[in-house]
């Protein structure tokens, strides 16, 4: 899920949006981070961009991030100046944990900063047999893959069914 906050905008969810980025930017204290800065294609369209590790980005152990007014502010290791950026737009990934910031005062970048990415192990289920059953208010989805001998078990609740229904 994608949660935008944008300055000056009319959206109705816009000043809890901001609160919601706010909080996931100060949990971020004493993590790991990658700060990776990124020009903005002609298109506008930021999907289109190369997020695999640059020369210039930066992984570090952030220190004290909080929000003043619409400004974000960090420290970084050994460097006593506070470092400060505000944004005209916000946008936080919560699902890959990432959030893209879009300076005010360089409108043609955006830098995504976020934790570590964790790589996923992938397992491609080919023509897989499935099997429903329920415990409780929840439903218990198994796939197996008799060839690979893989079985997975997947329990949601029917909050996440009907999220999945919408997504199918």
């Amino acid at each position: 899920m994608i949660v935008t906050w944008q300055h000056g905008s009319t959206n109705p969810e816009n000043t809890n949006n901001f609160l919601t980025i706010s909080q996931w930017w100060a949990n971020l204290n004493g993590k790991e981070i990658t700060w990776r800065q990124r020009l903005i294609p002609p298109s506008g369209n930021v999907t289109q961009l190369d997020w695999e590790a640059q020369r210039f980005d930066e992984i570090f152990l952030v220190s004290n991030p909080q929000v003043r007014g619409i400004t974000l502010y960090w420290h970084k290791p050994d460097v006593a100046q506070e470092r400060s950026t505000t944004p005209h737009k916000i946008e936080l990934d919560t699902l890959k944990q990432h959030i893209y910031i879009y300076p005010h005062s360089q409108k043609e970048v955006v830098i995504r900063v976020g934790l570590p990415e964790i790589i996923y192990q992938t397992l491609d289920l080919k023509n897989p047999q499935f099997q429903l059953s329920s415990v409780g208010e929840n439903r218990i989805l198994i796939l197996r893959d008799t060839q690979h001998q893989v079985e997975v078990k997947v329990t949601l609740t029917l909050e996440e069914i009907n999220q999945l229904k919408t997504q199918l």
